[in-house]
């Protein structure tokens, strides 16, 4: 398989103050003593055989009307947004894939171009879109109708994603950055609506969260765990710097349940431990959450662990916990095809 190479033997890992060192690999050749599922048996259809749920005319144009949203902070957020770009700090957002579904691609793409924006994180499944929109003009199959047959997630071209993520790790690149520059430098019909690309373009990282499983890229023959690994972790690291700069700046996460508030807590403690050996604080900045749970009671106060809600992450690490310190937190709830443009025409409004 790629990425394994039976007998080598690496050198030990530098050990941690009062540890062991830990040794990577054995000189004699180990596998697991478990079957493995066989992934030459595939049969990977091209993508023109796949119906998609989601065509080219669900991506808005700046001047289409969208959905009502109003909310009294929202004018907030697009101050301190505004003031954090005039100030050099970080913009992050976080979001899962619906909000390319939603449609607000170029809605993306206008606030990344005007500064809004410094960083993207996204899931997998976020990139799987934008590559897919920007290569055929649609995507979002039927989980319903492909699981039945068996072909669910198993696309010739989508898998060719995970020959750019080998090639990421190789190249020593982040997920998302060595996508970005693909899409950018391709001759595919669509890529204006790429958010990989134009934040590429723009030199403005987007970083990839993945988790193994978790993507029909996984599925595929072509898939290398290690490069998949590598790759990510890479962003993670990129992200982990942004977040350094968080002081003063905003966070704002658009429906992700877990990569957000999981990823961002781990970097967040990354750099407020190097904070604290330099003298350095990072409490005083703005997170937002955008999604369509509804919380009950102040968002600004966790709920007993006897209550369902106590389990929706964004509301405890992203609303709560995090800006214990000093920071300042806000919750919109809405369709995120209304909410993320409400949000840019806030920002607009500024000018």
């Amino acid at each position: 398989m790629v990425g394994q190479t039976p007998g080598l033997r690496l050198a030990p890992w530098p050990a941690c103050p009062g540890s062991e060192s830990m040794l990577l690999a054995t000189t004699n050749p180990m596998s697991s003593k478990y079957p493995q599922f066989d992934r030459s048996r595939l049969i990977v259809k091209p993508l023109a055989d796949r119906v998609n749920d989601l065509q080219l005319a669900r991506w808005m144009s700046l001047d289409d009307a969208t959905p009502d949203f109003t909310h009294a902070d929202l004018g907030i957020i697009a101050q301190r947004l505004n003031t954090a770009r005039v100030n050099s700090t970080s913009r992050i957002l976080m979001m899962g894939a619906h909000l390319l579904r939603a449609g607000a691609n170029r809605h993306i793409i206008d606030m990344l171009e005007r500064g809004a924006i410094s960083h993207i994180a996204m899931n997998g499944a976020g990139a799987i879109h934008d590559y897919e929109v920007a290569r055929i003009g649609a995507t979002t199959e039927s989980v319903a109708r492909y699981i039945s047959s068996g072909e669910f997630g198993l696309w010739k071209e989508t898998g060719e994603l995970n020959d750019w993520i080998h090639e990421a790790a190789t190249l020593d690149l982040g997920l998302g950055e060595n996508v970005g520059r693909r899409i950018e430098e391709s001759n595919y019909p669509h890529k204006d609506l790429s958010v990989l690309a134009a934040a590429y373009r723009l030199s403005i990282p987007v970083t990839v969260h993945v988790g193994i499983g978790y993507d029909i890229l996984h599925e595929h023959p072509n898939c290398d765990g290690a490069s998949l690994g590598q790759a990510s972790y890479t962003d993670f690291l990129i992200y982990a710097k942004a977040v350094e700069a968080l002081e003063s700046g905003v966070m704002l996460s658009f429906g992700s349940a877990i990569m957000a508030p999981e990823v961002y807590l781990k970097a967040l403690a990354m750099s407020r431990n190097v904070a604290h050996q330099q003298g350095r604080q990072i409490r005083n900045f703005t997170t937002a959450v955008f999604d369509m749970v509804p919380i009950q009671g102040d968002i600004h106060k966790e709920l007993p662990k006897s209550d369902p809600g106590y389990y929706f992450r964004p509301h405890k690490t992203i609303l709560v916990r995090t800006v214990a310190d000093g920071g300042s937190s806000y919750y919109f709830r809405g369709d995120h095809r209304a909410t993320f443009p409400a949000l840019r025409r806030a920002f607009l409004a500024l000018a």
